[in-house]
């Protein structure tokens, strides 16, 4: 049940799906089809297009109902769906998505090509039920990786593609700096239920491995009936955004040592991964004189060295500190500022 839109630029790159079943769980994944599709029969000068659409899988059944807007720079598609499960599905997945993540400005583990970044997809974005605004950076991690985000009625939330400039990418075949983002608009209330998001090591770009979808809250049993309606927007940029600073970018490598002073020959006698996020936009300039305070946690270790630079090229700021690992674990650590 995949399928995929462009931009003005009309360059693919994520794609959505129907549905999807099991993807982190006990129990089968499963990949429902779509198996048959109708049209409504549009005029020449038509810009919108209305589709149904027949899904099929061996736990749940669907129909469900796309209105296609093919708009200037996006395509908007209002979508409708019918689910009916045949049997019990441990972990069900609405508005699905999949993208790639190769390597980027926070992960270059597998950046061993001469071309700096690597990706479809360079962030997940939610916008929740009680209007916080959350970045969360992909990754390429070295064993699979799932995240959950418990929320209620949430916003919207989507794979984002946020840098556009050839020069970040210096890809002549795959235009990464071409590809669009993918925005979940849910329309009414979907409830209580999660924002999941599935990470799987990979070596190349050829291979999907980021996935991102809602779970309701509620389990659901045979014969259960869900009923879902969401726009999804194909766009350069999300249609929405918040007036505080955003995210720009995220990037990590060696700590431990005074900005201007990269280890040579001394290096660190402790060792600490170092992180610097870039905030540009909102109010953050006319709220400097009044201080700006970093609030970092962490699920382990400690935050030391904590920095703000104004970094004028971006007409914003750059919060960096470091990390220092309290035991042995190799379990990831989760981070929040």
């Amino acid at each position: 049940s995949y399928f995929r839109a462009v931009d003005d630029t009309f360059q693919y790159g994520l794609s959505a799906r129907g549905v999807a079943i099991n993807t982190f769980s006990n129990g089968q994944e499963e990949f429902p089809d779509f198996t048959a599709f109708w049209f409504e029969t549009p005029k020449a000068e038509d810009t919108t297009f209305t589709c149904y659409a027949l899904l099929d899988g061996a736990s749940v059944t669907g129909a469900y109902k796309f209105i296609i807007h093919c708009e200037e720079k996006r395509v908007v598609m209002e979508v409708e769906n019918h689910l009916f499960a045949r049997k019990e599905i441990r972990q069900i997945g609405i508005s699905p998505m999949t993208s790639m993540f190769s390597c980027g400005t926070n992960e270059r583990r597998m950046c061993n090509t001469y071309h700096p970044q690597i990706h479809d997809s360079d962030r997940l974005a939610m916008w929740t039920g009680k209007g916080e605004w959350i970045a969360r950076p992909l990754n390429n991690p070295q064993r699979l990786q799932f995240n959950a985000y418990e929320d209620e009625n949430p916003r919207g939330f989507g794979l984002l593609q946020l840098n556009h400039d050839f020069k970040d990418y210096q890809d002549v075949i795959g235009w990464y700096d071409k590809r669009p983002s993918l925005w979940v608009e849910p329309v009414g209330k979907w409830g209580k239920g999660a924002i999941n998001l599935m990470e799987i090591p990979t070596t190349g770009e050829t291979l999907d491995n980021v996935v991102c979808f809602w779970q309701p809250a509620e389990p659901v049993k045979a014969g259960s009936e869900l009923n879902f309606s969401y726009k999804l927007y194909w766009s350069g940029l999300p249609p929405v955004r918040s007036g505080l600073a955003r995210v720009d970018a995220t990037r990590t490598g060696i700590g431990g040592f005074p900005e201007g002073w990269a280890p040579g020959e001394h290096f660190p006698e402790t060792w600490c991964r170092r992180f610097a996020i870039d905030f540009i936009g909102g109010d953050l300039q006319a709220a400097a004189p009044k201080g700006i305070e970093p609030v970092i946690t962490v699920s382990s270790g400690s935050v030391k060295q904590v920095e703000i630079l104004y970094v004028d090229p971006l007409k914003g700021y750059r919060i960096l500190f470091d990390w220092y690992p309290n035991s042995d674990s190799t379990e990831p650590v989760e981070m929040r500022l």
